[in-house]
């Protein structure tokens, strides 16, 4: 199913993977340093709402990586539909950094 070359593949890989990284962000540099359960992580996160734009970003890159692998691949058409959903990540971290500075 990776390897298909269509727009829906590439929606859903762009809005599943910062998903996937934001699990990875907890597990791997979160909790480690202040053991916390996942539901305080998200009740800290809601609560801070200025850090709530950068985890945002920082889940993004990982969209960066996918969307090389599909560049380098010629898979241009799945690698568009990631491309737009990270554009759309991006107008909701604006809109973030907006409302709360």
């Amino acid at each position: 199913m990776l390897k298909r070359d269509n727009l829906p593949l590439g929606i859903v890989l762009g809005v599943f993977t910062p998903i996937l990284a934001f699990f990875l962000y907890y597990l791997l540099v979160f909790m480690p340093k202040h053991d916390v359960s996942l539901s305080d992580f998200i009740g800290i996160i809601m609560d801070n709402r200025q850090m709530l734009p950068k985890l945002i970003s920082v889940c993004l890159l990982l969209n960066g990586v996918i969307f090389y692998f599909y560049t380098r691949s010629r898979k241009d058409i799945t690698a568009k539909g990631i491309f737009l959903v990270t554009m759309l990540y991006a107008i909701i971290i604006l809109f973030l950094k907006i409302l709360h500075g």
